[in-house]
């Protein structure tokens, strides 16, 4: 029995005895003088550091900050203070610009990137932090580095920071700025007392003291050019590591300057706009790209180019692969970092967003692209034209958008006038090349003016054509549009009495196929859906479009798949886009009130011009020429302003003395066709076969007369295009 008593009391004495507890300071005194042993004993300077315990005795110093920092709550333990008052990190920064032992400055890097990011209390605004962090960063992309990996991981754990609290940017840059403030109160309370709550020698000098505790800060006072040079060494370093091969090291570059410049607050902008080189630099970089773009490259290669992010270039090595052609590498890396500066501009404070905008537009739009634009080489000005068109297709922030507007378009509001084309000379030639002898370049820059016309900017549709349309001075006065519908045709167009007369002009609507107005009404709950009121309305003006081209030249409904139905569903969609496109454009409701000035001599701007010409010559073009030039007038069209609805689709308004619309321009060219069709021998069968050859289901085969006749079906589908348009646009009970 005492024998058992004992084993119980022995046992219980076991149970209630504790383990020592490890003195965290003690232990982490020893892993650095271990560390400062080796360099004292050591004898073999060619050892490689990983073939040495110094990584080892980093990590474990590591882990006991981190583990140190998780057992206090606010004051900083014993072991970072240690590592602050011996100025650890300056002496680690020292051995790792050394190369002592050889690979020093990848375990510095290493162990600087896992300081800044597993320590969670703000320390990157101490000086005992921030020197050694600003001397790293100037080892950081240098020619040849073999620590790209752990360079790109050190300046995110800096920009990591920076995104958390942007007011600690003064110290990594150096740069006094009274009127930035600390945004997280947290770091408030850091600054003021420190870590460990005391006025240690370790703290920073705030940058709104009177006095500074470095000289540099004087220097930068005296010389600001000089201290932009010397305070902003990360940037250059960012963009130096975005041109790695290795995609992690390119990828987490790009990363860290999206966190450095997403800051919300405007002061931080003010600072990188005005203090780094970040805007030149980004303009500099994206130029560059854009040089390495061959010249050879077909410009019907960049025109299927499809809209690429940024990340692709990281992330989905397919994306470029399904885009294969001569060239395609650097096209899809321009594109890929101009999709990247679009994301920086928008997640920029306004003032930088703004600033980088600029610089895109001075280095590359003003400084690269318009010379190729306004060059003598045909071959240039179609590559260039076309990588500008990619280019619209790809800008989605409104600062570069609006840069881009005011690059191609300028800035003036007043309407046109014939004597002011050259007012500002590239959207002067970028209007004669869609009239160019060039068909190449008068498609690539259609092309163009169509991808301008699908982005949110009210400047493009109001430079291009409604300012001319204001006054509507296209309008005779005194006429009102109710009264106009119910005229004949030839009050229209004064000079045209001589087609009307033509029997086969005035018949065509009885033979039409849509005198009965089928077509239209045959739709899905169309009658349901029109007040009464409009009823006749909407019928007259798309039977207007539908009716145009005569009944001997319509081949439509001759082939399966050509009906006017998908050409209103079609309408429907793009009138979505372009509805919610201006929903914030406050555009007006109804039209303005005519004045009656008959000194208006109405002209209608260079643009519509241009388009108007080319769809007077549609007989006698290309047909893919006149598909695109038919796709930006139906583009223009289907834009729900009211001027330019009344301008371009209705048929009823009386013109002023020498004013055209697009309706009077087709009814020429009408005139035009029913004149030639009748030297053409079989014109319906004819056009059946081009139609059919056009849409894949006969094999081609030479036929006489192949661009009239081409011509001809174009001008069938733009008819039914418009009506359908006009339709779709018109109001109804659910408006």
């Amino acid at each position: 029995m005492d024998m058992f008593n004992k084993v119980t009391a022995f046992l219980q004495q076991a149970l209630e005895t504790r383990e020592p507890s490890i003195n965290l300071l003690e232990s982490f005194v020893d892993h650095w003088k271990a560390i400062t042993n080796y360099y004292i004993e050591t004898t073999d300077e060619s050892r490689a550091v990983r073939n040495t315990d110094i990584p080892w005795r980093l990590r474990q110093m590591l882990d006991i900050l981190v583990y140190e920092e998780k057992q206090q709550e606010e004051e900083a333990g014993p072991c970072m203070e240690y590592l602050l008052q011996h100025k650890i990190l300056e002496t680690l920064c020292t051995l790792g610009k050394a190369q002592y032992p050889p690979g020093m400055s990848q375990q510095v890097m290493v162990f600087f990137s896992k300081v800044l990011s597993h320590i969670q209390k703000p320390v990157l605004h101490l000086i005992n932090v921030y020197r050694p962090v600003q001397k790293l960063i100037n080892l950081c992309g240098l020619p040849d580095s073999q620590t790209e990996k752990e360079e790109s991981q050190f300046l995110f754990a800096i920009c990591s920071q920076v995104h958390k609290d942007p007011y600690v940017l003064n110290y990594i840059f150096e740069i006094k700025n009274d009127s930035l403030k600390r945004s997280s109160s947290t770091s408030d309370g850091a600054v003021e007392k420190g870590c460990n709550g005391s006025s240690s020698p370790e703290r920073a000098p705030s940058p709104s003291s009177s006095s500074s505790a470095c000289s540099h800060l004087s220097r930068s006072e005296a010389h600001p050019a000089n201290s932009t040079q010397e305070a902003t060494g990360m940037i250059p370093v960012l963009l130096h590591l975005e041109k790695s091969e290795k995609r992690r090291v390119a990828d987490r570059s790009l990363e860290s300057l999206l966190l450095l410049v997403s800051s919300p607050q405007e002061d931080t902008g003010h600072l990188l706009a005005e203090r780094t080189p970040l805007c030149d630099l980004l303009a500099q970089r994206l130029t560059e790209l854009y040089l390495l773009i061959p010249s050879t490259i077909d410009p019907a290669d960049i025109h299927s180019f499809s809209v690429v992010q940024w990340r692709t270039r990281f992330t989905q090595e397919s994306t470029a692969e399904s885009q294969s052609f001569p060239g395609s590498e650097k096209v899809h890396r321009f594109f890929c970092f101009l999709d990247y500066c679009n994301e920086l501009i928008k997640q920029a404070p306004t003032v930088l967003g703004v600033k980088m905008a600029r610089a895109l537009h001075s280095q590359w739009l003003k400084g690269v692209i318009q010379p190729h634009l306004l060059q003598m080489s045909e071959v240039g000005i179609l590559v260039h034209t076309a990588l500008l068109s990619c280019s619209v297709r790809h800008i989605h922030s409104p600062a570069l958008l609006e840069e881009l507007v005011q690059f191609m378009l300028g800035s003036d509001t007043v309407s046109e006038t014939r004597q002011d084309s050259h007012t500002h000379l590239l959207r002067y030639r970028l209007i004669e090349h869609c009239n160019h002898i060039s068909d190449e370049i008068s498609i690539t820059t259609l092309r163009l003016f169509e991808e301008l016309l699908q982005k949110p900017n009210r400047r493009i549709l109001s430079n291009l054509v409604l300012r001319n349309l204001e006054n509507r001075s296209y309008k005779l006065p005194g006429t009102g549009a109710t009264d106009e519908r119910h005229r004949v045709e030839s009050d229209l167009l004064d000079e045209s009495e001589e087609l009307e007369e033509d029997p086969f002009f005035t018949d065509m609507y009885d033979d039409s196929g849509y005198s009965n107005h089928e077509p239209l009404l045959s739709l899905p709950n169309v009658r349901e859906r029109l007040n009464p009121n409009l009823h006749t309305q909407v019928v007259d003006t798309v039977n207007s479009f539908l009716c145009l081209v005569p009944q001997e030249a319509k081949t439509s409904h001759l082939v399966q798949g050509a009906g006017y139905d998908t050409y209103v569903h079609d309408a429907h969609k793009v009138f979505k886009e372009c509805t919610a496109l201006i929903q914030d454009w406050k555009w007006p409701d109804s039209a303005k009130a005519t004045v009656n000035n008959t000194s208006t001599d109405f002209y209608e701007g260079h643009f519509l011009q241009i388009l108007f010409d080319r769809i007077a010559r549609i007989l006698e073009q290309p047909y893919e020429l006149n598909l695109q030039v038919t796709s930006v007038l139906s583009r223009l069209a289907v834009f729900p302003h009211p001027h330019l609805h009344e301008y371009l689709l209705d048929p009823y308004i009386s013109l002023s003395p020498g004013a055209r619309s697009l309706f009077s321009t087709l009814v020429r060219v009408i005139g035009d066709l029913m004149q030639r069709i009748q030297n053409i021998n079989n014109v319906t069968d004819r056009l059946v076969v081009i139609r059919r050859q056009l849409m894949g289901l006969d094999e081609e085969s030479m036929v006489d007369h192949m661009t009239l006749l081409k011509g001809v079906i174009v001008l069938e589908e733009f008819c039914k295009e418009l009506a359908a348009v006009a339709f779709v646009k018109l109001p109804t009970e659910e408006q």
